[in-house]
């Protein structure tokens, strides 16, 4: 039997530090489109990306029905309920693929409000995926990176031509990625995402080289990163600027 390959897209955080009270973050729109739409499409218009879930905030799930219906989009197979923090509803999500996931499935975990990537990513992510089990899109660190001890004091400054910051997609084996956010669900253990997983459990992951501007929504000015990249990867298509 072929292997599936699903996108995760978790979507289920209400977006405090964005400050908008109409709107989540993931809800925000450029050109009258939500953000998440603009993330969805990228996996929904790759021919290796079989199915997606989606985790949204509850009062929101109708909301991004009527966006998914209006766009067309039709790969989507579930929307599942959103969890307090992150992890949870990665948690939630993994949880609702254990039905139609087998082991050797391969699954992306991707933010909702993370919007600028590109298909060579994706394939990059799946092929790196497939071969070792686990992928982690990185992008080198382009100022120091510094370690602090207690009382401020810095402890370490670890060579900058090593250290890279972790984006997304983060792409596994389903077996594998399930079984360790069952461990941590368990245990209380506190992630703050699926490579800091697999790090506490030693789990082997391999790189793949972020698109340059792979931006996560966040804060105001966040969102305003992204309607400039955007617009000036339109003018570039349009106009060859």
């Amino acid at each position: 039997m072929p292997q599936m390959t699903t996108a995760l897209i978790f979507a289920g955080g209400a977006g405090r530090r964005m400050n908008t009270r109409a709107k989540p973050k993931q809800f925000l729109e450029l050109y009258g489109k939500p953000v998440i739409i603009y993330t969805i499409e990228h996996f929904e218009s790759h021919p290796e990306v079989d199915n997606i879930v989606v985790v949204c905030i509850e009062g929101w799930i109708n909301e991004l029905k009527h966006q998914l219906r209006l766009y067309g989009l039709e790969k989507i197979s579930q929307i599942v309920p959103g969890g307090n923090m992150g992890q949870d509803s990665i948690y939630k999500g993994l949880h609702a693929l254990s039905a139609v996931c087998g082991e050797s499935d391969i699954v992306l975990i991707h933010d909702g409000v993370r919007p600028l990537i590109n298909a060579e990513l994706i394939s990059a992510n799946i092929a790196t995926a497939k071969e070792f089990g686990a992928s982690i899109t990185v992008e080198a660190a382009t100022e120091s990176v510094v370690r602090l001890g207690g009382g401020g004091q810095i402890a370490e400054v670890p060579p900058r031509a090593e250290m890279y910051m972790a984006k997304a997609p983060q792409t596994f084996r389903y077996g594998l990625i399930w079984d360790l956010y069952k461990k941590a669900h368990v245990a209380s253990i506190p992630t703050i995402d699926s490579a800091h997983l697999c790090s506490i459990y030693g789990v082997e992951m391999r790189s793949v080289e972020s698109t340059p501007n792979n931006i996560k929504i966040t804060e105001p000015a966040d969102y305003y990163i992204f309607r400039a990249l955007h617009e000036a990867m339109e003018n570039q298509q349009i106009i060859g600027i």
